[in-house]
């Protein structure tokens, strides 16, 4: 990653912004660990590029899930269940659930449009989401940076090949015993 951001340059904050636009964590956290360790990425541009990517991508499911949530769940009913629980926790928090959803992993996306499909009022979503979008962005800079910072780039570099390896092991072996389950007895 150190070797995209020095080809990319300034495209790179970009392709952070894109990628927070979706989801991010991961990418915001190895990015800006790497940052520390080399000194190639400017955490204050990591930080602004994330924040106004995640705060967009939001914007956008609220507005979909706004307008067309009740048709797209009769479409994806395994959505429902995830929606569900969103609703369930925006009506129970309120505004601490809008400014906290986006570090509760798998439900980021969903929950702004939940948002939406609930008939929060799009101002004040909007506020809180850029509240909380600029939190998440500094929030997991800050996190990655310190983190490289303490590694430095040889040990960060084993840290990150073993993590993945651990996680790529991880989604396999839990295919591997699913599969194992379903499958009928003979």
């Amino acid at each position: 990653m150190a070797e995209f951001w020095e080809e990319w340059g300034n495209l790179a904050y970009l392709a952070a912004f894109a990628w927070a636009f979706f989801e991010g964590e991961t990418f915001v956290l190895i990015a800006s660990a790497l940052g520390a360790a080399t000194g190639v990425v400017d955490p204050w541009l990591l930080i602004f590029s994330v924040w106004i990517g995640s705060f967009l991508g939001d914007q956008t499911w609220f507005t979909l899930g706004r307008k067309f949530g009740p048709s797209i769940l009769r479409r994806f009913p395994s959505a429902e269940s995830r929606v569900a629980r969103c609703s369930g926790l925006l009506e129970k928090y309120g505004v601490l659930f809008v400014l906290t959803f986006r570090f509760l992993y798998g439900i980021r996306n969903v929950a702004s449009a939940a948002c939406g499909i609930a008939g929060m009022d799009h101002k004040k979503f909007a506020a809180l989401n850029f509240c909380a979008a600029g939190i998440w962005a500094a929030t997991f800079v800050a996190a990655g940076w310190f983190l490289g910072a303490l590694l430095g780039p040889t040990r960060l570099l084993w840290v990150l090949g073993g993590t993945a390896v651990a996680v790529i092991l991880f989604f396999v072996l839990r295919r591997h015993f699913r599969r194992r389950r379903v499958a009928p007895a003979v």
